[in-house]
């Protein structure tokens, strides 16, 4: 539901554009409001998941996901929306994180990879499934159908998750909610995004960003020093001197990149190849089932391959897919072939290879905090993707040649993250430490 709803929601920008009124810079609030609520919670939640157990913070998520998609389609104003795109997003940062955890609390290792692969699955069923949907749906009805077509979607989840969801009730004296954690981690998130997004930039009519970026330094200093002095942290710092998973947000990072790459792809096929800016989407239907196939299939291969390997894989498709990608002199047929190696490399690295990682390395009381954390590096990867690439196209005319050269370095980077995934623990490795 989740995942649908990402991807659902692009097609009804240019009708709540029309609708209340509003410009391009007023309507894309409606994408950063979700996003930056999303990422606000994912540490939240995850931490009361570890605290109280999987069921009832997953339950709530999915009952404020599913409010918020109520209020949106009764909002009276524009704000409205917004105030509740954010509502949406704080009930979205709870639900992939704890129903990862989930997977680790209930299935044994040699299961977890099918299953962690199914969740990253779901992603490529709702690209495909969201822009045809939501057309269809506004032709048909309105735009407010969009919206509520989460409420039987929510209701029949939680009727299951109050069914089959492990619950556990907090034993003893729990520590204090780390308060001051919450606080620094909501504004860290906050001047990343605002920073990365440069939403500010056009409202105030001066630059922003640099001195957001600033701000997100000093912060990451702040939050450091106030989690380590915590006894109950909202994200436990000694995750990142494992090494394993500090390579693996790494990793999640350069994955979220690889994935947000995706959205200007279309450009190069308007651009380079003449394909109208209606039919553009199709172009990458051969891509996203792709993505459907590498996000099971990685899965199902996950537990035979191991997670290094997994990861290997992936990123080298993406540079390969990049690649091929930015050479534009030899027809759509090549920028067709081009996206099915991307496409792969996609469903492969956001699969289940590194929440695979996670689950293995992380300690039991912080499981769906190690996973929250890959949530959170791979937005963050993904915001800064459409950010560079737009930036390194622009740069070079904004054209086929800015978008040729901005998806040669993006194949590059791709090619550095398969460097650094060589430091994850090889299969034989990962089964000595568990015994």
């Amino acid at each position: 539901m989740a995942a649908l709803d990402t991807a659902i929601v692009g097609p009804a920008i240019p009708v709540l554009r029309e609708t209340f009124g509003v410009d391009n810079r007023a309507v894309g609030l409606v994408m950063s409001a979700f996003v930056l609520c999303s990422l606000c919670s994912t540490a939240l939640m995850a931490n009361l998941s570890d605290r109280y157990g999987r069921r009832p913070i997953y339950l709530f998520s999915v009952s404020t996901f599913a409010l918020g998609s109520l209020l949106i389609a009764l909002s009276p104003s524009f704000w409205m929306v917004i105030v509740s795109r954010a509502i949406q997003g704080l009930g979205a940062g709870g639900i992939t994180p704890t129903a990862s955890a989930v997977v680790g609390d209930m299935y044994a290792p040699d299961q977890r990879g099918r299953m962690l692969g199914l969740i990253g699955a779901t992603y490529g069923m709702a690209f495909v499934l969201g822009p045809p949907l939501a057309s269809a749906l506004m032709v048909v009805s309105s735009w407010h159908w969009i919206f509520l077509l989460n409420l039987p979607i929510a209701a029949v989840v939680l009727y299951m998750g109050s069914k089959v969801l492990p619950y556990k009730r907090a034993t003893g004296t729990q520590p204090r909610l780390d308060r001051a954690g919450i606080a620094v981690t909501f504004a860290l998130l906050t001047a990343l995004v605002l920073g990365i997004t440069r939403i500010l930039d056009p409202l105030l009519g001066w630059v922003v960003w640099p001195w957001m970026l600033l701000l997100v330094a000093v912060l990451l200093l702040v939050l450091v020093m106030v989690e380590q002095r915590t006894a109950a942290p909202l994200i436990p710092m000694f995750l990142f001197s494992k090494r394993q998973l500090s390579i693996t947000y790494l990793l999640a990072v350069g994955s979220g990149f690889g994935m947000g790459s995706v959205i200007f792809l279309t450009s190069i096929a308007t651009h380079a190849y003449g394909v109208t800016a209606q039919n553009a989407g199709f172009v990458l239907l051969p891509l996203v089932l792709c993505s459907m196939l590498g996000s099971g299939g990685g899965g199902r291969m996950l537990n035979r391959l191991g997670p290094r390997n997994m990861m290997l894989m992936g990123f080298a498709m993406l540079a390969l897919g990049y690649g091929l990608s930015a050479v534009t002199g030899y027809g759509l047929w090549l920028f067709l072939v081009a996206s099915l190696p991307a496409g792969l490399g996609i469903g492969i690295v956001v699969g289940g290879a590194l929440r695979s990682i996670a689950i293995d390395e992380a300690p039991v009381a912080v499981r769906a905090a190690a996973q929250g954390l890959i949530n959170i590096c791979t937005a963050i990867g993904t915001l800064v993707a459409a950010a560079a690439i737009s930036a390194i196209a622009d740069l070079g005319g904004g054209g086929t040649e800015g978008f040729s050269e901005a998806y040669g370095l993006v194949a590059v980077l791709m090619l550095f993250m398969l460097v650094f995934a060589l430091g994850l623990r090889k299969k034989s490795d990962t089964i000595l430490q568990t015994a």
